[in-house]
């Protein structure tokens, strides 16, 4: 029972496709019945958030209590929410992420740039390389040098250090904090609000990644992604990949965040309503962790599982194929029982490390433009 005095009970539970062109809201309401709002994702002159209208299109109709749009969003009847989007999809795919600054080892500016050198394609005379993530490199005169048994040191080298992964490490060079300073400095004035650290052998000794990241801090940089704490692995380049993406993303899902988060009152912000994020490999987190490179497939994973669940014969486990065409984006999965995971995928060209769903994804959705060459 429910005591009149403590308002009203919390009985509606919300999970939410937000896609790049519709915006799918499923409700669980009271007396167990299930109902589905659909509606655009973006349509600024009648609603600010798409989720957000969902959800007080449904309480209003469901309650017959008014929730005005204008004003901050009652939750005192929400259970929880769970989320699953295509913002860091989609800003990958269509290049709209955050103006990012790669700062790199000297001498390794063009890592990246020049990749793993795989050719999907090998026989094709027209290579077109993707954009990169970056518009400006910050080299840094920095050096580190993982010891071997078999290779001659000179002690001139510098001190040797253990590493996180218990590899011995010589030092030799530490950053010049002040040079730093200053470049970063110029990437700041010229509008560049993300930055991404690579430092070459990082997995194993991030401190040099982590004095640049307190002097990007002290500066007032909005993203700062250190590749030895986004994913610290082994594999520079992939490494690197991986940061730059979450430099790039991270403030796209931040600011998507803060603007659907504004919308409700403070039962969205103290925990009374649980807020819950789908990730790239199909695992639910919450508000506060989900980052950019984590949530590149967020939407696409939701699909996965949900006709994982709704679909395949747990018996004979018949394999079925998932099409998922929306309208910015089209993914293409499959399902024999257990979720195919991979802890390594290219994605609109780019590289990165982050464990996910096995979901092939290409810019081609329902609202799509075709173009015929004259």
């Amino acid at each position: 029972s429910h005591c009149p005095d403590m308002g009203p009970a919390r009985e509606f539970r919300f999970a939410i496709d937000r896609g790049g062109t519709f915006t799918d809201v499923f409700a669980e309401v009271p007396g167990g019945k299930f109902v589905v709002e659909k509606l655009l994702s973006e349509d600024p002159a009648n609603y600010k958030d798409a989720p957000r209208e969902g959800i007080r299109r449904v309480l209003e109709k469901h309650t017959g209590v008014p929730h005005p749009a204008d004003q901050p969003l009652d939750t005192s009847r929400i259970i929880e929410i769970r989320m699953g989007t295509t913002v860091a999809t989609n800003a990958l795919l269509e290049r709209k992420g955050a103006r990012t600054a790669l700062v790199i080892t000297k001498g390794f500016r063009d890592l990246l740039h020049i990749g793993n050198q795989s050719r999907p394609k090998l026989f094709d005379l027209s290579v077109v390389l993707p954009d990169l993530l970056y518009e400006r490199v910050i080299e840094v005169d920095e050096r580190v040098i993982v010891e071997h048994e078999r290779a001659e040191m000179d002690a001139s080298w510098g001190e040797t250090v253990t590493g996180i992964t218990k590899e011995k490490v010589r030092v030799m060079r530490k950053p010049d904090l002040s040079v730093v300073r200053g470049e970063l400095q110029q990437a700041l004035k010229a509008g560049i609000t993300s930055v991404a650290v690579l430092f070459v052998h990082a997995y194993t000794f991030p401190e040099h990644e982590k004095l640049v990241g307190d002097v990007a801090k002290d500066l007032g940089f909005e993203q700062i992604s250190l590749s030895s704490v986004v994913m610290p692995m082994v594999k520079a380049v992939s490494r690197g990949f991986t940061a730059c993406a979450d430099a790039y993303l991270t403030p796209k899902i931040t600011t998507y965040l803060t603007t659907f988060r504004s919308g409700f009152d403070q039962g969205i912000h103290d925990g009374s309503v649980k807020l819950w994020f789908m990730q790239s490999d199909a695992g639910l987190t919450s508000v506060d962790s989900f980052s950019g490179h984590k949530a590149i497939i967020s939407g696409p994973a939701g699909g996965v599982v949900g006709y994982a669940r709704t679909t395949c014969d747990q018996y004979d486990k018949k394999a079925v194929i998932g099409f998922d065409m929306g309208g910015t984006s089209t993914d293409v999965s499959r399902y024999d029982g257990h979720y195919e995971h991979v802890f390594e995928t290219t994605i609109a060209g780019v590289t990165i490390q982050a464990p996910q769903l096995d979901v092939n994804t290409v810019a081609a959705g329902g609202g799509s433009p075709l173009v015929f060459p004259c």
